[in-house]
C-alpha cells in the first residue's frame, strides 16, 4: 500500500467513526426522551433553570436527528451534569424548580429516568462525548438494534406473549396493572398494541423494551428471563412461519 492509499484508508476510518458515533448520540438522546415521554424543551430548561451549562432547544433537536455534526463542549457538560442531577432524585432540586420553574417540574414528576453506565452511575459529559466521536458503546438497554422492518411483528408478538395467548379484553386488567408506567400518553399507546390497534415503531419498541421486560417480568414472576432473553425469545415468535 503506498501513502497516499494509507491516508485514505485511515481517512475514510476515522470519518465512519465520527458517523457511527454521531448516530449512536442521535439513538441515545432520541430513546431517552422516548423513555421519559419529554419534549425536546426539557433538558434545556432544566440546566438553565439550575444553572447547569448552555444547551440549546435546536442542539437537542438536531441532536436526535443526527445533524448537530460539532457540538461544543459545553453541550456536553450540560447533558452530563443534568444527567447527574436526575440520577440524584427530584427531592434535591424540587423546592428550587417549584420556585422558578414549575412546568418542568410537573414534568419531570411524571417521568426522570436518567442515563446509567452499566456499572449503575449516570454518564458524564466525557463519556457522553466519547459516544458522540465513536469511542465509546452505548449503555446498556439502549442497544437493542430494532430494526423498523421487524417492529410490527415484535409489537404482535409482544401482545401475545404478555397476554399468554389470550384475548386483550380477557388479560387487560392484569397486563396494565403490571405495566409501570404512569403516564398516560404511554399507558394509552401500550394498550392499543396490546389490543392490535397499532404497533410499535422501531425507535418506541429502543424506549419501551425495558418497561415491557418490566411487564413480563413482574406476570411471570420467578420465571422472568433477561430483557435479553426475552427479546431473544420475541425475535424467535416473531419470525414467518
Amino acid at each position: 500500500m503506498d501513502k497516499a492509499s494509507g491516508s485514505d484508508h485511515v481517512t475514510k476510518g476515522y470519518r465512519q467513526r465520527l458517523e457511527e458515533g454521531r448516530q449512536a448520540m442521535a439513538h441515545l438522546i432520541h430513546v431517552w426522551h422516548e423513555r421519559n415521554g419529554w419534549s425536546h424543551k426539557v433538558l434545556p430548561a432544566l440546566a438553565d433553570a439550575l444553572d447547569l451549562g448552555r444547551v440549546h432547544n435546536s442542539q437537542i433537536s438536531n441532536l436526535r436527528n443526527g445533524k448537530l455534526s460539532s457540538p461544543g463542549p459545553e453541550v456536553f457538560l450540560a447533558l452530563g451534569q443534568a444527567n447527574a442531577v436526575l440520577h440524584q432524585g427530584l427531592e434535591a432540586i424540587r423546592d428550587q424548580l417549584a420556585e422558578v420553574h414549575p412546568d418542568l417540574l410537573r414534568v419531570l414528576s411524571d417521568s426522570a429516568v436518567p442515563l446509567l453506565a452499566a456499572h449503575g452511575e449516570p454518564l458524564g459529559a466525557g463519556e457522553l462525548l466519547e459516544i458522540f466521536v465513536g469511542l465509546g458503546p452505548l449503555p446498556p438497554g439502549f442497544d437493542w438494534r430494532i430494526d423498523q422492518m421487524e417492529a410490527a411483528a415484535l409489537s404482535a408478538a409482544i401482545a401475545d406473549s404478555l397476554c399468554r395467548g389470550k384475548a386483550w379484553r380477557q388479560c387487560r386488567d392484569q397486563v396494565m396493572e403490571a405495566y409501570p408506567v404512569t403516564k398516560n400518553q404511554r399507558r394509552d399507546r401500550f394498550a392499543e398494541v396490546m389490543a392490535g390497534l397499532r404497533e410499535y415503531s422501531a425507535e418506541e419498541l429502543d424506549g419501551e423494551f425495558l418497561d415491557l421486560h418490566a411487564t413480563h417480568m413482574a406476570l411471570e414472576g420467578s420465571k422472568g428471563q433477561s430483557a435479553e432473553a426475552f427479546l431473544a425469545e420475541l425475535r424467535t415468535a416473531a419470525q414467518p412461519g
